[in-house]
């Protein structure tokens, strides 16, 4: 039995060695190593004592050379072009020429061959992405609700206000409408005046009269006198505007319909030829004076529908027409005038109030459109990120047509039915634009033909490793570990803290135990542990542990600490 156990293992190395040297000698991970270990101690111990002691020695000392950090350098094949040294915790901090950093971690080199992808994609993982919320959307057909927006203020329709200003002086004996804000009807009586120049012209009148029609039979020379005469009395008074009144009182009546603005009028008061006395406004129509920007004044037409909203009627807009566009423009401002005409029946808006304008500018043909919260613009680029599928992200530039409340149309840059982020889109572009810069630093220093030849992403390394378990926070999902020296990473032995890829991984593993445990190397400055189990000794805080779970004092170099096998 113990013969064919000790034959069995014999093959397995031979055809282990045959497939090295057929596939070029590839180094062994330090996953597959490890595996290895307790497999050759287990067919040791099954052929016999001393035989198992020393196959398992063996194993162990073949497992300290294959994990080494020799496999790193042996692959470069001739000297490698450094750019600069990076932060071995992935923090943004270079340097042109090696140093440490506070933990006295030595940086690492980057080297021209190992530029990323410049075409500015970004890879987010699925944790990352359920953080930030990102959301994405189809791009699609359909029609823009395009609208021009603009901010106004209601004032009189100034073609529907009068003003009573009587045309000769004198003294308002009664007063019939006497406040301001009472509506009045087109020929309703305002007050009654006294004139001492009506009374004149009155009665020089009346002597023409009679004077014309008594001599008209016996001095026709002097009857044409009086007639012309009195012909000119009458011109004069139509054009004090008392036709029909030769007295010396007059009653004025209100010209127009509508609502006393402005009553400088006061019983037994005096006035002067020409003061105005009343203005009165119809505002059954009124006006919406609002500022358009330049940018918009080629998409408005006169006669163009619009609604208006007024702070004083929430949750109610008012249909307007566009009467007018003024000739000139606000250069302070750089906005033009536009005058809306919008009925007042209900007397509902009042002159004074602030409006909000929005002008329908759109057609009802489909577009392809994207949603208006994918778009970022920075005054000079317009960009979307297109969602490329597996956590991957690339920025688009595109350029824009109509632009609506929910809607933009895209006239180039994206196709129909693919996918752009709608939200946390501000982060994963900052992120690309700090990727694509890294890219143009290092396309700067690195020769051409290694830029063609860039290789395609590798998986994400993993490293196993031993120490002590410090303490737990399932909370957070991360943990804190006192782990060896990670010669593939340029780690001394410290503690630091993980995240934790799945809670079930630390079951039955209490805080202070010696623990193997594995991880991968995420987002920058992120470690994830994979798998994490007890050793079956306690070492000291960042000691290390064998493959046989026993602790090795000090937790030196797998050459230290197997130089004696």
């Amino acid at each position: 039995m113990t013969t064919v156990a000790v034959a069995l293992a014999i093959a397995g190395g031979a055809g282990y060695w045959l497939a090295r040297v057929q596939h070029g000698a590839a180094p062994a991970t330090p996953v597959a190593v490890a595996a290895a270990a307790p497999v050759a101690g287990a067919a040791a111990e099954a052929a016999g004592g001393g035989s198992g002691e020393d196959s398992g020695r063996g194993s162990r000392g073949g497992s300290r050379e294959g994990s080494g950090v020799g496999p790193a350098d042996d692959s470069r094949g001739g000297e490698r072009q450094i750019l600069y040294y990076r932060n071995p915790m992935g923090l943004p901090d270079t340097s042109p020429v090696p140093k440490k950093d506070s933990m006295g971690m030595d940086y690492l080199p980057v080297y021209a061959d190992d530029r990323p992808d410049d075409r500015g994609a970004v890879v987010v993982s699925p944790a990352r992405i359920q953080t930030l919320g990102v959301r994405t959307a189809v791009v699609e057909r359909r029609a823009v609700d395009a609208t021009v927006r603009a901010s106004g203020r209601v004032e009189i329709d100034e073609r529907r206000q009068v003003v009573v200003a009587p045309r000769f002086e004198g003294w308002i004996e009664r007063l019939q409408v006497n406040a301001v804000g009472d509506v009045v009807k087109k020929g309703q009586p305002l007050f009654t005046a006294y004139s001492p120049e009506l009374q004149s012209a009155g009665e020089e009148l009346r002597i023409a009269e009679r004077l014309a029609r008594d001599s008209a039979a016996h001095d026709p020379l002097a009857s044409e006198s009086a007639r012309r005469l009195a012909e000119a009395t009458r011109a004069r008074l139509r054009n004090l505007q008392v036709a029909g009144q030769s007295g010396a009182r007059q009653v004025f009546h209100a010209p127009a319909s509508g609502v006393v603005l402005d009553k400088m009028a006061v019983e037994g008061g005096r006035f002067m030829a020409g003061e105005a006395l009343f203005r009165i406004a119809d505002l059954s129509r009124v006006w919406i004076i609002a500022d358009l920007y330049e940018q918009d004044l080629a998409r408005v037409q006169v006669g163009q529908g619009a609604q208006v909203v007024l702070d004083a009627w929430p949750g109610r807009s008012f249909a307007a027409r566009v009467g007018y566009l003024y000739p000139t423009l606000d250069t302070a401002t750089r906005s033009t005038r536009v005058r809306l005409e919008l009925d007042n029946a209900e007397g509902l808006v009042r002159p004074g109030m602030f409006a909000q304008v929005v002008l329908a500018v759109g057609d009802a043909t489909p577009k392809t459109v994207v949603p208006v919260s994918a778009i970022i613009d920075d005054g000079e680029r317009r960009v979307v990120l297109r969602a490329l599928g597996e956590g991957r992200f690339r920025p688009q530039a595109v350029k824009l047509g109509e632009r609506g409340r929910e809607w933009a149309e895209v006239l180039e840059g994206v196709e129909e039915g693919e996918r752009v982020v709608v939200s946390a889109n501000f982060l994963i572009d900052s992120e690309s634009q700090l990727k694509a810069a890294l890219a143009n630093l290092m396309a700067l220093e690195a020769d051409a033909a290694a830029s063609a030849n860039a290789a395609a992403p590798a998986a994400r390394p993993r490293y196993d490793t031993t120490g002590r378990l410090e303490a737990v926070d399932l909370e957070t999902r991360s943990l804190t570990l006192s782990h060896a020296p990670i010669p593939e990473l340029r780690w001394p032995r410290m503690t630091m803290d993980f995240q934790l890829a799945d809670p079930a991984l630390v079951q039955g593993v209490a805080p202070g135990s010696a623990v193997r445990f594995s991880f991968e190397v995420g987002e920058p400055g992120e470690y994830v542990v994979t798998r994490i189990e007890a050793a079956q000794a306690q070492p000291d805080a960042g000691g290390d542990v064998d493959a046989a779970g026993r602790a090795v004092p000090g937790g030196g170099s797998g050459a230290g600490a197997h130089g004696g096998h």
